[in-house]
């Protein structure tokens, strides 16, 4: 019942100018065919998840193992060098000394 005095109404509304609207509704055919298709991007962006977790290759962990400055250093000295270069590559690299506070942690 309702729907037929709703519609009753517009059309009558209709009949008087200053009531019109002047562009089509935001659900007709009209207003669907008025606005222009957003064209599909040819490279759809994708997931960081869909591709493995991107590390250092074995040349870069290599080429850290076998620098030729390292040869001469004390086994403690070569473990922090390597804790540094692999920190600039973005590798964490388990560095623990004797008395450190996070052997105690973890």
């Amino acid at each position: 019942m309702r729907d037929s005095i709703l519609h009753a109404l517009l059309r009558a509304l209709d009949l008087l100018p200053w009531t019109r609207r002047r562009k089509p509704g935001r659900h007709s055919a009209a207003h669907l065919d008025h606005d222009p298709v957003h064209p599909v991007p040819d490279e759809v962006p994708c997931s960081a998840w869909a591709k493995p977790w991107p590390g250092i290759s074995s040349h870069q962990a290599r080429a850290v193992f076998l620098a030729d400055a390292e040869l001469d250093l004390t086994p403690d000295q070569r473990e922090r060098r390597w804790a540094a270069a692999f920190a600039e590559l973005g590798v964490d690299y388990p560095y623990a000394y004797p008395g450190d506070h996070f052997s105690a942690v973890g």
